[in-house]
């Protein structure tokens, strides 16, 4: 699984509407004109349209799924079955999103996607719990990237294959301040770097302004450039 990083990490350009950003995190997130049309393309081809649209999208939405499977249960899941079934409910969802579309259509089939993927790995958790030769396994509230391949994909794209020793210090380091990130500050890393979100849509998703989602985003750089200096 490659997060086509690069050393250009540290180095990323902005773009958002600063005026946007009013300091309040929870807001009701701006439309464009992307969102207006795809949301009346739904409207007016149906079931047709839907399905050519979650095509166009399959490939950002299994990137998801691959990155937030548990790594207990990496052996056990299969993306492609996530993505089947997470088109069902969102067929069945269609008519209710077009009553009140208050978010990006890719952002809401995401949102269903992993919803699905929850129900996946809470089903095959509660399995294990049922049997007696098995420790309980903890189970994560949402699908999650695990710290250890974060820091893992963080620490290869700044070290060459040469820098064995130098990359595991560094990896073990990323790591150690990853788990002790806030739980939004670790998500947007995830969303703008390894699913490859905008900023507009990692913000559609954490329910921020673009303004705010890009200081927590800025935030979360800085502290990971912190372990690299």
């Amino acid at each position: 699984m490659s997060a086509r990083l690069s050393t250009k990490f540290f180095s990323i350009r902005f773009g958002y509407n600063r005026h946007m950003d009013t300091g309040r995190e929870k807001q009701e997130i701006p439309r464009n004109i992307d969102d207006v049309e795809s949301v009346e393309r739904l409207r007016s081809g149906g079931s047709k349209a839907l399905a050519e649209m979650y095509q166009q999208h399959r490939g950002r939405l299994r990137r998801m799924v691959e990155l937030r499977i548990d790594p207990r249960l990496m052996k056990r899941i299969d993306a492609d079955d996530v993505l089947q079934e997470g088109f069902v409910v969102i067929s069945k969802r269609l008519d209710d999103y077009l009553a009140d579309p208050s978010m990006p259509v890719f952002v809401w089939m995401r949102f269903l996607v992993a919803q699905q993927l929850a129900a996946v790995q809470r089903w095959h958790f509660q399995r294990q719990k049922r049997d007696p030769r098995r420790e309980e396994p903890v189970v994560p509230a949402k699908p999650t990237m695990d710290s250890g391949e974060m820091a893992r994909e963080f620490s290869g794209s700044l070290t060459s294959p040469s820098q064995a020793a130098q990359r595991n210090e560094l990896t073990e380091r990323m790591r150690e301040l990853l788990d002790t990130m806030e739980v939004a500050d670790r998500e947007i890393l995830v969303l703008r770097h390894f699913e490859e979100l905008t900023n507009a849509e990692a913000a559609a998703e954490l329910g921020l302004t673009p303004g705010a989602a890009s200081k927590r985003y800025i935030r979360a750089l800085s502290k990971l450039k912190g372990v690299v200096s």
